[in-house]
């Protein structure tokens, strides 16, 4: 398939490269470390100019995308992101923009693409389970009848900037099946509760739900008809994962090139040794491998081919697998000075092992694409 960018995107790539190379260089990225929300407001800002929330919102609410692919456009704000590591709740965001844009009512549209678009309103996914598997089956947290709404009760795990968040996105089980909610954070009975991460630069939450009371205002589409809109959201929220793992391990890949010709070793420079140009070279094979597979599953989730679902799973599988084995050998190849604090190496490896797992790990992909090969059989 086709994956070069057309000029308009690359230009969209440079302008956003630049802005970041500018407000959240690396220096900047470890000052937010200790941040309880983790992110600056300011560059939050910028984005809903260069309108980085609002590719996968319709034009009639204040979005739009530079090539009219939108999910496409996403994806290279999600590369020049994992390149500089930053932290702030973009991806996130942008599942919820594309939930409510695609299964939303039209009253619920109104009310929240605008703000998401423009960068006035902080949207999350609530979907995950402590101790499941990152499937629409695992799904717990129960919706129960009453008067004219329902009530939630549950945990979501590792919720992406729920501490930042305005909104939630909430899937829950109701009488008549799979039923997602729009649950603003200060309604009683929501508490966040923030997790340790790995990746120091990310914010995850746990978020308990203890007899929330929303109305029946509060469900996107239809009781018990969410399944589609789920399986959607996964893709989204896969094929955006994997850009930005692929923007992390391209730096530290390059960085792991640059140290091997700078790192004299015996009279010469480590990598004019055969064994590591082998290395290097196995793992450009494999970067280029997770270009190619998320380029297309971003073109396939766009346009909604057969394989969607698919495409989706073997991107992350690939990519998932292949960042982490890249950047732990980087480490192991700049030896004791990758492992420090002071060396920025080991930010993008935690960056790339974090999203190893999160939306599910290689091994629960696999499972998924066995699953879906004998569901078409």
């Amino acid at each position: 398939m086709e994956i070069q960018l057309s000029e308009d995107q690359q230009l969209f790539r440079e302008t956003c490269r630049r802005a970041l190379e500018a407000r959240t260089p690396l220096s900047r990225v470890r000052e937010l470390i200790d941040d309880p929300v983790g992110y600056d407001p300011a560059v939050w800002a910028q984005g809903g100019e260069l309108g980085w929330y609002a590719m996968l919102v319709p034009e009639q609410y204040g979005g739009g995308s530079m090539s009219g692919e939108g999910l496409v456009d996403a994806t290279i704000v999600a590369e020049e992101l994992g390149r500089m590591i930053h932290p702030g709740p973009f991806h996130a965001t942008n599942v919820v923009a594309s939930a409510l844009a695609e299964a939303g009512t039209p009253d619920q549209r109104e009310q929240y693409l605008p703000s998401i678009a423009s960068g006035g309103l902080i949207g999350t996914w609530a979907f995950a389970e402590p101790d499941r598997d990152w499937t629409a089956a695992s799904v717990a947290l129960t919706a129960k009848p009453s008067g004219k709404g329902f009530v939630l009760d549950g945990i979501k795990a590792y919720v992406h900037d729920a501490q930042a968040a305005g909104l939630l996105l909430v899937t829950a089980v109701a009488a008549q099946g799979l039923t997602q909610f729009v649950v603003a954070k200060d309604t009683p009975g929501v508490t966040v509760e923030p997790l340790e991460s790995l990746d120091v630069a990310r914010r995850l939450a746990n978020v308990r739900f203890d007899g929330v009371e929303v109305g029946a205002d509060a469900v996107v589409g239809a009781p018990g008809d969410a399944a589609a809109a789920v399986e959607r959201q996964l893709q989204v929220a896969l094929v955006l994962q994997c850009a930005e793992t692929n923007g992390a391990t391209d730096v530290g890949f390059a960085m792991t090139v640059q140290y091997s010709k700078d790192r004299v070793a015996f009279g010469r420079p480590i990598g004019s040794y055969q064994a590591l140009k082998h290395r290097m070279a196995d793992h450009r094979m494999w970067l280029e491998g997770s270009f190619a597979t998320t380029a297309y599953a971003a073109k396939a989730v766009q346009h909604r081919r057969d394989d969607a679902a698919v495409a989706a799973r073997v991107a992350k599988a690939h990519v998932g697998k292949w960042s982490s084995v890249i950047l732990h050998d980087c480490i192991q190849l700049h030896g004791g000075i990758g492992m420090t604090w002071e060396y920025d190496l080991h930010l993008y490896f935690r960056r790339a092992i974090s999203n190893e797992v999160l939306y599910g790990a290689p091994d629960e992909q696999y499972r998924t694409l066995v699953d879906l090969k004998e569901g078409a059989a």
